[in-house]
């Protein structure tokens, strides 16, 4: 994609949006930056991109840029109805993500996956297995690395694996998935979208430029609209489906290709999640057996389900990236014995008396962090909650509430930005305090 003689507006200074002005900078268009937020960080990716030739504007001067522009790209994590977009809609520019401007200049097919839940195990384990096949490809997108920061990689790849979130694809208009991915469905980001029929809609929106030629790998109990993409289902729960899961072994249109007791992804969403790989390897054309044999000695990302160590007969479990109630309900039917639960963070616009019965089932008691520490106290009044102030005191107080043959699980069911840049920061944090803890057995 050239972009010569253009002049582009980049909203946020995150990894997306510096990433997006490097791209259009090395496409030749004229790049200025707006980000509202000031701290060390920023300043110095505003002095880089400045070396390079792009103007930055921080703070309320981005907010009210007089100037006009070709094109905007707005970062996923910014909220259109924010006052930098509006400044930049009002004057009719057309604005586009990164992960549109990224797929405009890719030079290989792509693989997009999305879902509530389980995007970057898949995301991940994907890539693992078509590498495994001989395939040339890498991971990036909503994953962590940008896509317009990787596309440059594109043309030496035989296909991208993307991560996609429903931030993304909000602003899409060319972006065409040779194979999508839609994983599952339930409530997150009620505090960015009215609610889950325009969080959906945004996800549906990884199929809108799909056409026969194409495939969509689809959770099989997702009551999704027609697609125009040829359909090739999984579930974990049904057997109208092909892939199916049936007494711990993944099924492929009734022949039997992996035993999950031989990996190291437990449980039915795990499960799904290997369903899920497999058959976007399947749609690229290539042999299911030999994409079973590569999933064997995956191991799961940080931050989802990760052992971090067994104590005086406790294990501690991290599971810092489950960032709502699906991914926390998962967490707790999958750990072994009785559970004394860490949660608890940002008011993302949910409630969560709808895990309470399961709470109560699963766990010991359950120790709250968080802005929302208190409220689910009130929701959760049949379980023993303590509420904390810090990570540091949950972790101590998990520990002097937890027996032998317990697990703690750390799953906060929430995001952490009341509390910390991110889930991974949050999850490290976790783990070094646990590391920490002294043996208590005499």
């Amino acid at each position: 994609m050239n972009h010569t003689g253009k002049k582009a507006v980049v909203l946020g200074l995150g990894h997306s949006g510096e990433a997006a002005a490097n791209l259009l900078l090395e496409q030749g268009a004229t790049v200025t930056v707006c980000e509202t937020s000031d701290s060390p960080a920023i300043r110095k990716k505003a002095e880089s991109l400045s070396a390079r030739g792009a103007s930055v504007l921080i703070g309320l001067e981005a907010e009210s840029d007089p100037a006009n522009y070709d094109l905007a790209v707005l970062s996923p994590g910014i909220d259109p109805v924010v006052p930098l977009v509006r400044n930049v809609i009002a004057k009719n520019i057309p604005v586009i993500g990164e992960l549109e401007l990224a797929f405009q200049g890719c030079s290989c097919p792509v693989v997009a996956i999305t879902g509530t839940n389980g995007k970057t195990t898949t995301t991940e384990l994907t890539t693992r297995i078509l590498q495994g096949c001989g395939l040339r490809t890498m991971a990036s997108g909503n994953i962590g690395l940008p896509f317009a920061h990787a596309v440059r990689q594109s043309a030496s790849m035989d296909v991208m694996v993307l991560e996609v979130s429903s931030f993304q694809l909000e602003t899409i208009q060319t972006f065409r998935p040779k194979v999508s991915a839609w994983l599952n469905l339930s409530a997150n980001h009620l505090d960015r979208y009215p609610g889950m029929q325009e969080y959906r809609a945004a996800k549906l929106r990884l199929f809108e430029n799909q056409t026969a030629e194409d495939f969509a790998v689809i959770n099989a109990v997702n009551d999704l609209p027609p697609l125009k993409a040829q359909p090739i289902t999984f579930s974990a729960s049904t057997e109208k489906a092909d892939f199916t899961l049936r007494d711990h072994a993944i099924y492929f249109r009734s022949r039997r290709i992996l035993d999950q007791s031989q990996t190291r992804l437990p449980g039915p969403h795990n499960a799904e999640n290997m369903m899920a790989a497999l058959g976007i390897g399947h749609a690229l054309g290539l042999e299911i057996e030999a994409l079973a044999a590569s999933i064997s000695d995956y191991a799961p990302p940080a931050h989802r389900c990760e052992w971090v160590r067994d104590l005086d007969g406790v294990r501690w479990i991290n599971d810092s990236k489950a960032t709502n109630l699906d991914a926390m309900a998962q967490a707790l039917r999958s750990a072994a014995g009785p559970v004394v639960l860490i949660a608890g963070g940002k008011d993302k616009g949910f409630e969560f008396d709808d895990i309470a019965e399961l709470v109560q089932s699963r766990a010991r008691a359950a120790v709250l962090i968080g802005e929302m520490r208190h409220r689910i106290a009130s929701s959760w009044k049949n379980t023993d909650c303590h509420c904390v102030n810090s990570l540091e005191e949950a972790v101590a107080a998990a520990q002097s509430l937890a027996r032998a043959g317990d697990t703690v699980l750390f799953s906060p069911g929430t995001s952490s930005f009341d509390m910390f840049q991110n889930y991974g920061e949050r999850g490290n944090l976790f783990k070094n305090f646990v590391k920490q803890l002294p043996n208590t057995t005499p």
